[in-house]
């Protein structure tokens, strides 16, 4: 790789997040890990690697030492099963939790003589806190997920970075804790809840997509669900915050950053996100009656929406950022420039147009 610009190491790169991250890093030579090369034209150097191999230690720690990056943004994780195909609970283990301890004894050996990687960026979620929170959570909230595995995931990964960051040898480690990603190339479970798309595998959800048919929002009979509040952030904002942090030369007073991220604004209630969704609401009799439901959609290959997301989908879990406007100070609305109600609606606008209307903005 030519050129004297500095380096980064980007796992999980051909993830949404991984691939918006790569036009904010246009003076930094990339290089990207994934199980397959992202579909990009941006210059980066990809290397297949799979994280949820013991083995994967030793690579990462000698392609740090041959590349000496200044930073590692730590993105791969298996988030949707269906979409990703890792379907088995272990493997998924192996890669989302044992993958993120790896991944920081790579940095710790490799800044064993020298400090050669400067920063570690981790993307933990808002999941980690649990489904049902008492209002607006700082980053000190105990964390308690359960049910979901992938929110299980975040939650063990959250506790390992901050087991393993005071010992990563002169290496400042940031953890985002995101919530909703929203966005017109943004596809998770709640945000295919409201664009209502057969995101399954199976046959019915294939003819469905076909046919440009929508599967109803399902919440359980009760006021309080529709009046559930939630947050969302933009995925390109998450990818501007990831970028400024490494761009950031003030040093850290302490050795691990933890951040709630969420759009500017207050956040929507569930009611208004499915008529701004126009979406269809069924009622289910109770959470039970939601789960039924979510289960035949996820055993007939309907819906990739897994039932152990009920309690996401029912709960209110609302994060205060007061300490993100603090970190970005006068760049807080040039990283952070979408609302929560300016995030969700752009998710329902086809990506090609919000690029187009992205680039005009600029």
């Amino acid at each position: 790789m030519a050129g004297t610009a500095p380096t980064v190491v980007v796992t999980g790169v051909s993830g949404n997040l991984g691939r918006r991250l790569l036009s904010e890093l246009a003076d930094f030579q990339v290089i990207g890990l994934d199980l397959n090369p992202p579909n990009t034209p941006l210059p980066l150097r990809f290397q297949r690697m799979d994280l949820g191999q013991e083995e994967s230690c030793r690579e990462l720690y000698l392609l740090l030492r041959e590349t000496r990056p200044v930073a590692v943004i730590h993105l791969a994780f298996v988030i949707d099963p269906v979409r990703t195909g890792v379907l088995d609970l272990d493997r998924m283990w192996h890669i989302n939790v044992a993958g993120t301890a790896r991944v920081m004894e790579a940095v710790t050996e490799a800044n064993r003589d020298d400090v050669m990687v400067q920063k570690f960026i981790f993307p933990s979620s808002v999941s980690a806190y649990g489904p049902d929170l008492p209002g607006p959570v700082s980053e000190e909230f105990p964390l308690a997920a359960h049910t979901l595995p992938y929110a299980i995931h975040k939650m063990e990964c959250d506790k390992v970075v901050q087991e393993r960051a005071p010992s990563l040898r002169g290496c400042s480690a940031y953890m985002l804790r995101p919530h909703i990603f929203a966005g017109a190339s943004v596809q998770n479970y709640l945000m295919g809840a409201f664009h209502g798309t057969p995101n399954g595998r199976g046959n019915i959800a294939a003819r469905w997509r076909d046919q440009g048919r929508r599967l109803p929002c399902i919440l359980p009979y009760g006021k309080r669900y529709l009046s559930n509040r939630i947050q969302f952030v933009h995925v390109d904002d998450v990818a501007r915050l990831v970028a400024h942090i490494i761009r950031k030369t003030e040093p850290e007073s302490q050795r691990l950053t933890v951040l709630n991220v969420a759009g500017r604004g207050e956040p929507l209630t569930f009611a208004r996100c499915m008529e701004m969704a126009r979406a269809k609401v069924v009622r289910a009799p109770g959470k039970w009656a939601m789960r039924l439901v979510l289960k035949f959609g996820w055993k007939f290959g309907i819906s990739a929406i897994p039932p152990e997301a009920v309690p996401y989908m029912s709960g209110e879990y609302i994060m205060n950022t007061d300490r993100l406007r603090k970190f970005l100070g006068a760049d807080y609305e040039k990283v952070m420039r979408y609302t929560i109600t300016d995030a969700f609606t752009s998710s329902f606008v086809p990506e090609e147009q919000a690029v187009a209307q992205q680039s005009a903005a600029v």
